[in-house]
């Protein structure tokens, strides 16, 4: 394939993405709007999925590394009511590795190690694509650099400048997540490192959960998520503000905020509407957050990644007719991702619910087999 093909974003889509397509001969620029790999803190552990991220590392060869990075410890799991007591306890079988947890900026740089150092143009934020009378686009970064291409797909996330190329789709305002990180938290706080344990910590209360994560390096992140609300997002960067909010609960529990190193980060979690879908558009698509911005409970990162396999998969079964490769691409994900995406929304509702933890252990509680009927 001669065509000049842009990746917008160095998300984990983006560069899954480019290293598929690299794998079957297919050369892009992926164009990333941070300055270098180090910029910025990658976020918390991922749980990948063996149908869909871990699917997606094997079509990029890259399954050997990914399990000599992953933690499958971290697929313990614990749920705790707001006076701390133990309501689910999930401990991974020995030698399990149906969902390990990886460190979003572990697998970040596994997939930029697979690429040759100028595959990623870095600091190029895109800032308007322009269809081009001949056929392509051309792009436009913040500080004026400009770039042309035949072929555009937008991995750039939430707020994709590509998306407004194929629908006018709008985000809704689902929730509010705020984060604290807790750094070397075995030596400084080994109490909290005990609650938490190796993976994953929610304490559920009405209307508002208190979750915790261990990381790869030792150190937790503290997230806490509270319903959509009409008040200033600025209300959240206090800790004496989130500790009201969780007046009454277990003090080993609220711990979990006091002990974070800086003041708390909000941000507003938004989505697209599951069903959302666009007219197919020559010589442009999107993968990832850009495509369907779920709420963020377990499924974003692994349905970004698998996207970007079957899209690459696509372009290399036919790379003399992209555009029938992207809309085969595009018809097969809208038909894969909306019961995903409506599943994501009735959790992310049932999380924040006044029900939640009777909700969360049905949830998590396997069903017994349903008893013969008599005859």
């Amino acid at each position: 394939m001669t065509m000049r093909m842009a990746i917008a974003g160095g998300g984990l889509g983006g560069l899954t993405l480019a290293r598929i397509l690299r794998r079957h001969g297919i050369d892009a620029v992926v164009y990333e709007r941070e300055a270098s790999r180090s910029a910025r803190s990658q976020g918390g552990m991922l749980d990948l999925h063996p149908e869909s991220g871990q699917q997606a590392l094997a079509d990029a060869g890259l399954a050997g590394r990914f399990r000599s990075e992953a933690r499958p410890e971290g697929e313990e799991h614990r749920i705790l009511d707001p006076a701390g007591r133990t309501l689910v306890h999930h401990k991974p079988q020995p030698g399990s590795f149906a969902r390990p947890e990886i460190d979003r900026s572990a697998l970040r740089d596994l997939l930029l190690d697979s690429l040759p150092g100028d595959a990623v143009a870095w600091q190029h934020r895109l800032v308007a694509a322009t269809p081009r009378a001949d056929g392509g686009f051309g792009l436009t970064f913040d500080g004026g650099h400009r770039a042309d291409c035949d072929i555009l797909i937008g991995a750039d996330g939430a707020r994709s400048v590509v998306r407004s190329l194929l629908t006018d789709t709008k985000l809704s305002y689902v929730a509010t997540l705020v984060e604290l990180s807790i750094s070397d938290a075995d030596r400084r706080h080994p109490e909290i490192a005990e609650l938490v344990g190796p993976g994953n910590l929610w304490c559920v209360g009405v209307n508002q959960i208190l979750a915790a994560q261990r990381l790869g390096d030792g150190g937790i992140r503290v997230g806490i998520s509270l319903r959509a609300e009409d008040r200033d997002i600025d209300t959240y960067r206090s800790k004496r503000a989130l500790l009201d909010m969780f007046d009454g609960w277990n003090p080993h529990l609220t711990a979990l905020i006091e002990a974070g190193d800086s003041a708390p980060t909000p941000r507003r979690i938004e989505a697209m509407p599951s069903g959302a879908r666009w007219a197919h558009r020559p010589g442009v698509t999107l993968i990832g957050d850009a495509a369907h911005l779920m709420p963020p409970v377990g499924e974003g990162a692994n349905q970004a990644m698998l996207d970007a396999g079957e899209l690459a998969g696509e372009l290399a079964a036919n790379p003399a007719d992209p555009d029938s490769a992207i809309q085969a691409y595009e018809e097969a994900m809208f038909t894969r991702i909306q019961p995903i995406a409506e599943m994501s929304a009735r959790v992310q509702a049932m999380m924040l619910s006044p029900t939640a933890a009777d909700d969360i252990i049905r949830f998590f509680t396997p069903r017994p087999t349903e008893p013969a009927p008599a005859h």
